[in-house]
């Protein structure tokens, strides 16, 4: 390995992500996966499936 990837894989290693950034790259998986398997999943799709099970969890987390 070179030096230059050794620095920035340690570099990356200390990235303390948000939780929005974390929803995004989540989302962006979900997509990516999903997409290959159906061209007709959108972007939109994934987000509004995450919004829902987020909405969900949220609601049984209260009672």
């Amino acid at each position: 390995m070179t030096e230059a990837l050794e620095a920035l894989i340690e570099k990356a290693q200390k990235i303390q992500m948000t939780e929005d950034q974390q929803r995004e790259q989540r989302l962006s998986f979900v997509y990516g996966n999903t997409h290959i398997e159906n061209e007709r999943i959108t972007r939109d799709m994934v987000r509004d499936a995450d919004d829902k099970v987020s909405k969900e969890t949220a609601s049984k987390a209260h009672k």
